[in-house]
Formats: structure tokens, C-alpha cells, sequence
């Protein structure tokens, strides 16, 4: 658990790819690992890897380093991927599909019990091990599995009156690729926003300019 409260949201981003990496090395056999070898495979410094770190109380021995097995299950349980969160998605286009598909929720603390569409033509068709729902069931559903997270994949229009009933229905956390910047006037409502095209013009950006420089 946190030292304290206030974790910064820059540490809280990080902490998923000292998971990622950890895994990494723990398949490679890797039983421990000082600050500064992490710091040199991650790009970070020593010092802001310690500080990450003693956000949570620290886990390293001075002279010895960091167990990496036990530093990723201290990391997992504080990123709450032990949880098994309950978790609905709503639009099953393709990216809504592919999400379904290709996203490992139960390595990552949910697991996926519902997927729900507008579109009856898709009602019964199965994504996965998974029959798409119509919409309309929704509430039904949430009532009887009380599901805690949702994934929208859903028209930008439609965002806001979606997650404002389903907040009503027990959600508490959105993972949001419509588009829409989604804000939620409730306490205790977690939002993360997922623009893919803001990465793209991102790398379009340093393409640019990379571009540019060589050209000089």
C-alpha cells in the first residue's frame, strides 16, 4: 500500500511499465535486479525508480537490489490485478471487437462478463466465449452481476448518456475509446480516456520534425 494518499499520476502511469518490464526479465530468469540495471532497460534514472518506488514503502535491500518476482507481485497487487473486477464492454464494432479479442482482462485485473450493442443484427453472435447483448439489457444484466467496470466503444454522440446511466447501475470505472472526453460529476468515478489517434499525431509530430532536422 501507499506510504500516503497522493500519489502523482506521472508515478501511477509508470507503474505499469515497471510490471511490463519485470515480467520481462522474470521470464528471462532474471532473479534480481539492481535500481540502475532497471533504470538503464527502462530509461528512467536510479533516483526516480527509487522514489517511484518508496511511494509505497519501498521495496529493494541497500547492496542487494530488487527481488524482480517479488517486486512484480508487490507492483500487481497494487495495480489490483489479483481483483478480477466485473467488466462490461458496450459497442462491438470492430474496434470494440478487437478490444474483446486481444486484450488480456484477466491479466489485468478484470474479467470480461458482458458485451453489449445497439445493433440487433449482432445480438448472439459470439466474441470470444462471449454472446453479444442487445443494449436493452443492460440494466437487467447490471443488476444481476453488478459489474464495476465498463469499456465504451461507443458513437462520440452517445458517451455521455451512456456512462451517466451506467453510473446509475453501479460502475465505477470507464476505459473510454469514443472519442469523447468523458467527465463524470460524481465522486468515486474513475475516467481514463484513450485518444489512439492523439498517439498517432504524436509520432506524426516527431516524424515531422525528425524530418525536418535531417534535411538542415
Amino acid at each position: 500500500m501507499s506510504k500516503n494518499g497522493n500519489i502523482s499520476s506521472s508515478v501511477i502511469k509508470r507503474l505499469p511499465r515497471y510490471y511490463r518490464f519485470l515480467g520481462e526479465l522474470e521470464k528471462q530468469g532474471v532473479e534480481r535486479i539492481s535500481s540502475r540495471e532497471l533504470s538503464e532497460k527502462m530509461k528512467l534514472t536510479a533516483s526516480q525508480i527509487r522514489q517511484d518506488l518508496n511511494c509505497f514503502g519501498g521495496f529493494g535491500q541497500q547492496g542487494y537490489g530488487y527481488q524482480v518476482q517479488s517486486l512484480r507481485e508487490e507492483i500487481g497487487h497494487i495495480l489490483g490485478v489479483d481483483k478480477a473486477y466485473s467488466t462490461i464492454l458496450i459497442g462491438a464494432g470492430n474496434l470494440g471487437k478487437a478490444i474483446a479479442l486481444h486484450i488480456n482482462f484477466e491479466t489485468r485485473g478484470c474479467q470480461l462478463t458482458g458485451i453489449f450493442d445497439a445493433n440487433p443484427r449482432l445480438t448472439g453472435e459470439t466474441v470470444g466465449s462471449l454472446a453479444i447483448r442487445h443494449t436493452d439489457e443492460i440494466e437487467e444484466f447490471c443488476k444481476a452481476e453488478h459489474p464495476v467496470i465498463a469499456v465504451l466503444c461507443i458513437p462520440k454522440a452517445n458517451t455521455q448518456a451512456i456512462a451517466d446511466k451506467l453510473v446509475g447501475l453501479g460502475i465505477r470505472s470507464f476505459w473510454n475509446f469514443s472519442h469523447y472526453d468523458l467527465t463524470i460529476d460524481h465522486q468515486g468515478i474513475e475516467v481514463e480516456n484513450v485518444h489512439l489517434g492523439d498517439s498517432l499525431l504524436t509520432l506524426t509530430y516527431r516524424t515531422s520534425h525528425l524530418k525536418d532536422s535531417e534535411e538542415e
